[in-house]
């Protein structure tokens, strides 16, 4: 078994390598952003603005030493660059290895000046350069959802915990998008399950901080590296009960806003997701995210609420270690009608492209609507073609809907009415480019 698999690891990574290596020289930065092509260098480092907050974010939960300049960082699948240069400088050294020796060669040009940025070849399936308890931080983003093994993907994440020093925290991102189970290209990758994701953290001794974002492409996990923490809890009590969204004290039975947290005072350090259990309405919640020690002691536990909560004044159960450790009562209300909307409508391939339609495709990103596959679209009244539907998020829920234009559309100005069924959800004014342009797409 220990065999084929080793073979199987090999085999991903060649193909992996081909076909990055060919993305790198057709456009690097249109594969690895996805924004457009043939972006400027100021345009594509931008593209990572989102990505750095949430990094930034989940390192201010604590490295190991105390200071900035002595710690080290490794991001895995670095492809040319893009997050290596801006996190290069929060660290004294920053390391980044990718399968593609093409998009290693973009990153070493990129990090030119930058001495204490390296940029490795990597095996593909391991991280065999580097030594045990190497590393303070590691993080990936957009690498895992296009390696089509998830055996590969586990040796990734298995090789990330041994560099990881004690007290170190890693996040990462992977897909759990259900057209990713039975994906087998380099493109859509594989799905990573939650229970893969738990079992890798209980296998490796980590604790579980985040798991968020289940049931889409873009699920982000956080774990830590025990070690050099203070340990010890106290009395876990819950402070207060808000809405994930807002301060207020109530939340729907469904829908966008069905979710809380918790304000915990008493959770050490060696708690983490695995070991609390939190029951809304003898329900069980589904736990995202759990804070670290605030100003105050305090550490915020995020929670999904369990279907088909009965509206009204709700009994709390927060369990430790499958024991009860803290009681409360939470108001339930009913959800408010759903209202399908139009988020944003964007050239299918091109997204920086906005509204102008340089691919002669339509990508809609649609909330609300659970009749997705009711939606059609026109162009100044003639017909779309051609759709696919993809759930991004069940929670809206929300949906990505792509289209092709009208047989026959002409350049110029457009008007695109979208409808579900006798109800408008919105038209949107865009630009159809030349014939030509959309052909070189």
């Amino acid at each position: 078994m220990c065999g084929r698999r080793k073979e199987n690891e090999v085999s991903v990574a060649e193909q992996m390598r081909e076909d990055w290596n060919r993305r790198a020289r057709e456009d690097a930065h249109y594969y690895v952003a996805f924004g457009r092509h043939e972006q400027d260098e100021q345009e594509f480092l931008a593209t990572a603005g989102d990505v750095l907050r949430g990094l930034e974010r989940e390192m201010k939960r604590g490295l190991p030493g105390e200071r900035a300049r002595a710690r080290r960082a490794l991001e895995i699948g670095c492809g040319p660059g893009r997050l290596l240069k801006p996190m290069a400088e929060k660290f004294g050294e920053i390391h980044g290895v990718d399968v593609s020796d093409e998009m290693i060669g973009l990153a070493r040009r990129r990090l030119t000046e930058i001495p204490h940025a390296h940029a490795h070849v990597g095996s593909g399936a391991d991280l065999r350069q580097f030594a045990d308890e190497s590393f303070d931080f590691i993080y990936s983003y957009a690498v895992f959802q296009h390696i089509p093994s998830k055996d590969v993907v586990l040796s990734y994440l298995r090789e990330a915990a041994r560099v990881l020093k004690p007290g170190g925290l890693m996040r990462f991102q992977a897909n759990n998008l259900e057209a990713a189970r039975t994906a087998a290209a380099t493109w859509h990758g594989c799905s990573l399950e939650p229970e893969d994701v738990r079992g890798y953290v209980r296998e490796k001794g980590l604790r579980l901080l985040a798991l968020e974002a289940i049931g889409t492409q873009y699920m982000w996990v956080t774990a830590r590296k025990p070690g050099g923490e203070r340990e010890g809890e106290g009395e876990i009590r819950i402070r207060r009960i808000t809405n994930s969204e807002s301060s207020e004290p109530v939340a729907p039975n469904r829908g966008r806003y069905a979710a809380v947290s918790l304000w915990l005072e008493g959770a050490g350090e060696e708690t983490d997701l695995l070991r609390l259990q939190l029951f809304v309405g003898g329900g069980e919640a589904r736990l995202t995210y759990l804070g670290g020690a605030e100003m105050d002691g305090l550490r915020q536990l995020n929670a999904v609420l369990p279907e088909g909560l009965e509206v009204g004044l709700r009994p709390v159960e927060l369990k430790l270690d499958g024991k009860i450790v803290a009681t409360a009562t939470f108001r339930i209300i009913p959800a408010p009608p759903a209202v399908p909307r139009l988020v944003e409508a964007v050239d299918g391939m091109d997204y920086l492209s906005g509204t102008r339609i340089v691919s002669g495709s339509v990508k809609l990103f649609v909330e609300e609507l659970f009749e997705p596959e009711t939606l059609r679209a026109s162009l100044d009244g003639a017909p779309a073609r051609d759709y696919s539907i993809l759930c991004t998020d069940p929670m809206p829920p929300r949906h990505e809907i792509n289209f092709r234009l009208p047989e026959g559309a002409r350049p110029g100005p457009g008007r695109l009415r979208i409808e579900a069924g006798k109800r408008l959800i919105g038209e949107v004014a865009v630009e159809i480019a030349p014939q030509e342009i959309q052909e070189v797409r």
